[in-house]
């Protein structure tokens, strides 16, 4: 059968992207988007996010240096402040889609819907493809109560052209904790209700209430165990009722509490592509129960955690499987995954809680760096790093930060994993002194 297309790409993120280059030089790809060309990333997702959190952590860290020979007293500009991340986000749609097409990549504006396993529907035009690979990552879990239309979300806050005085967020995973700590640095009253007693559930507990400390003395209202029933708005603010028979009045409300696949309009069920809450059912190769029909990212259920790099990673596997240059199932690398919540809590590898677990197996070594000078250096006093490495090889195989500048020792940590490299071989050379990467001869 002929075909329109060797491979249709739909989603035009990150992952999507990777896909569609991966083949671009031997096949002929449509890469088809039904939001904004670039995907979340880069438009209003860790990109934009990133850029307001880099300019609340300047203001940080100068509080940090009253007494040590800095005493300005610094208020965060909101306007200027997102007219710095519009700079950079209003160029990411023409932008993507100039590259499109200089490459030569055909692509089309519009939302997909599946008529079979090799045809698309995108508005009134139809399209084929021998394969076809599904990118659409995820969009918000709005919570399912009376007066949900007040609800905003984490798009919107990162386009706000004013900050809230009182703002609230349904949710303690990484969207609210995030953004809460923009909110509260920028000089918002912020509120986050989570339904039971923990934040980031991925990461250990003893971590995790040591930020939520934190977050607390800089002035973050938790209300653990607090469910939000309903909410009733007006143009300028939101009554926000919850389970426990109270109600708090803010100026805005968001829905922070998770992310489901972007599915909903492709017709999946429809043409026998197994899908569950967690996204599209994906074997080993990536590919759906429609063989032609591949999957990748936000959009499918996996164990792994669904960052941006991950979709490259898989983006580039499946070119690799339809180009035919690999028969072997996809194998991921460690991955690390940050809060940039000022300070910056990250972990990767293998966790905490298993190595609890498995003490016969793998040795803890847990210790306050406040007091070393990398840490003392930036006022960091309550930094806190855990290592773990495996009793048999003497290998590091996992590790968690609490630190200001967690992402730099991560990614040291998750380097040497990945690599498989021993104490020796991680020490054996001369990084900048000093640095970050100059203490790892302490940690193993």
């Amino acid at each position: 059968m002929a075909f329109d297309y060797d491979t249709i790409v739909i989603g035009g993120g990150p992952g999507g992207m990777a896909v569609a280059y991966g083949l671009n030089k031997s096949q002929k790809v449509l890469v088809i988007e039904g939001n904004l060309w670039g995907g979340t990333c880069p438009n209003f997702g860790c990109d934009p996010k990133k850029m307001l959190y880099g300019v609340v952590e300047a203001r940080r860290q100068v509080i940090r240096y009253q007494g040590s020979g800095l005493s300005a007293e610094l208020k965060v500009d909101w306007a200027k402040m997102m007219a710095f991340k519009r700079g950079y986000t209003e160029k990411i749609p023409t932008g993507t889609e100039a590259g499109l097409k200089n490459a030569h990549i055909d692509h089309l504006h519009g939302v997909a819907e599946f008529i079979d396993g090799h045809t698309l529907r995108v508005g009134d035009q139809k399209v084929s493809g021998a394969h076809i690979v599904i990118a659409t990552g995820a969009t918000p879990t709005i919570p399912d109560i009376p007066g949900k239309e007040a609800f905003k979300t984490s798009t919107d806050f990162l386009n706000l052209s004013n900050l809230p005085k009182k703002i609230g967020f349904v949710g303690a995973g990484y969207v609210a904790i995030e953004l809460a700590n923009i909110a509260v640095e920028a000089g918002a009253e912020v509120h986050i209700f989570q339904h039971n007693d923990r934040l980031l559930r991925n990461f250990p507990q003893k971590y995790t209430e040591q930020l939520k400390a934190i977050l607390t003395d800089k002035g973050i209202h938790f209300h653990m165990n607090t469910n939000v029933t309903a909410l009733n708005a007006d143009d300028k603010q939101v009554e926000v009722i919850t389970n426990n028979g109270g109600s708090i009045t803010l100026n805005a409300i968001f829905a922070a509490a998770g992310r489901r696949p972007n599915l909903d309009q492709l017709n999946l069920p429809g043409i026998g592509v197994a899908v569950e809450p967690q996204g599209v059912k994906v074997d080993d190769h990536l590919r759906t129960s429609v063989p032609s029909i591949y999957a990748i990212g936000d959009a499918i259920a996996k164990s792994v955690p669904k960052l941006t790099p991950v979709s490259g990673i898989e983006g580039r596997y499946v070119v690799s499987v339809i180009a035919g240059e690999t028969e072997e199932p996809i194998h991921y690398p460690a991955i690390p995954h940050i809060v940039f919540a000022g300070p910056e809590l990250a972990q990767v590898g293998v966790t905490l809680d298993e190595a609890e677990k498995h003490s016969e197996q793998y040795a803890i070594s847990n210790q306050s760096v406040g007091s070393w000078y990398t840490y003392n250096r930036l006022q960091d006093k309550t930094a806190r790093v855990t290592t773990i490495t495996d009793k048999s090889s003497g290998k590091l195989v996992g590790a968690v930060v609490l630190a200001v500048n967690a992402e730099e020792l991560i990614n040291d940590f998750s380097e040497i994993i990945t690599h498989k490299t021993s104490a020796k071989q991680a020490t054996d050379w001369t990084p900048i002194y000093p640095s970050v990467t100059s203490d790892l001869g302490y940690f193993y």
